[in-house]
């Protein structure tokens, strides 16, 4: 049987701490290591021994999460999930603690129902494996299935039915990317290597909602090209890339030679909202032969079908190699399904971009 994963919990609320440990004790598959009010306790309790992950707040008296994050980082590296707060503050500094090497941010849970209890619970577990490279186990706890949130699959037919692959001519060339875990340091290296003159692109990143508007402005303030989150009716244009809000869908219109999008509610597609296949499904409707779809970093499968589908229609398909990947999941999971056309690291996503934009735009010329 596989030893259960060891979780440190350091977090000054008493009742987060009890929280949390209730959920950590209650999974089959983790086991509680300790709990500390801050991390100069949490320190002593590591002193001779290291847990399996830690789940670590930002904002604690005496020193605070991102602090005791570079230490860990330099010193006695451990999977991070960092829990952060809703405030502007609290999401900023989420974006700081993926750049120093936490493995996953969460918001910090609603814990007053059942259902939010449960909630967080599946989230905490998905995020815990997901740091120290074990596949969730979505079964193992009693969630409400109507939301997509267990092993009950959502297809992408909920939000938006399937059409027979055509391909569309006299379209804008458009670039959709899909990405999960490592997805945002990822996303910054494709990003900021574009320049001014790139495609529209459209990203999922799965996130909770509190901080894709961090993540947009924070991969914009590197970029050449302008990085927004997404509202319904904004315009896909050369030169932007439109990141997908938080537990919400993002669809691709066409509209006249070009696209704009749709911000969308509705149940979760291949357990995620938004979803990488609603996403790359429409870009397949309006874009065709003239979309590129692209697969970054993730746990799961999301994005793996309905790349498929853009590959059916002449469109270009291609996923990041293992090597590159945080976790080796959803490009995987493209490439085993046959529908990826290039397999490349990291470093040449953004040459592959430019490369496939730069032949489009020729034999439109």
């Amino acid at each position: 049987m596989t030893k259960p994963i060891s979780v440190l919990i350091v977090d000054d609320s008493v009742a987060v701490r009890t929280a949390f440990s209730t959920i950590i004790n209650t999974d089959p598959g983790l086991t509680l290591f300790g709990t500390a009010q801050d991390p100069f306790v949490a320190v002593e309790r590591m002193r001779n021994d290291l847990p399996d992950a830690i789940l670590l707040d930002i904002e604690m008296p005496r020193m605070d999460g991102l602090t005791f994050l570079k230490k860990i980082m330099a010193q006695c590296p451990v999977p991070v999930i960092v829990c952060s707060s809703h405030s502007q503050k609290g999401s900023n500094a989420a974006m700081t603690a993926l750049d120093l090497g936490a493995a996953e941010v969460l918001a910090k849970p609603d814990l007053t129902t059942i259902e939010a209890r449960n909630r967080a619970a599946l989230r905490i577990g998905q995020a815990v494996r997901t740091a120290v490279g074990e596949r969730p186990n979505l079964s193992s706890r009693g969630v409400n299935t109507d939301e997509g949130r267990s092993d009950a699959r959502v297809s992408p037919d909920k939000i938006l039915p399937h059409r027979p692959a055509v391909r569309k001519g006299g379209a804008t060339p458009l670039v959709v990317i899909g990405s999960s875990t490592g997805g945002p340091d990822a996303l910054r290296q494709v990003l900021t290597r574009l320049p001014e003159n790139a495609p529209p692109i459209a990203i999922v990143q799965h996130m909770p909602a509190e901080f894709t508007g961090p993540l947009a402005r924070r991969l914009n303030g590197h970029c050449q090209i302008e990085v927004v989150e997404a509202t319904t009716g904004d315009a896909l244009q050369a030169g932007c890339a439109l990141v997908a809000p938080g537990d919400q869908h993002l669809i691709i219109h066409r509209e006249g030679r070009g696209y704009v999008v749709e911000v969308v509610g509705g149940p979760y597609v291949s357990r995620h909202r938004p979803s990488v296949d609603v996403l790359f499904r429409s870009a397949a409707q309006a874009a065709g032969e003239n979309a590129m779809g692209m697969l970054l970093t993730g746990m799961g499968d999301d994005g793996a079908t309905c790349l498929g589908e853009i590959q059916q229609c002449g469109g270009y398909t291609v996923a990041q190699n293992e090597a590159s990947c945080v976790v080796y999941g959803m490009p995987r999971s493209a490439v085993e399904a046959g529908v990826v056309d290039k397999v490349a690291p990291l470093t040449e996503m953004s040459a592959e971009i430019m490369n496939w934009f730069g032949g489009k735009s020729r034999r439109a010329g």
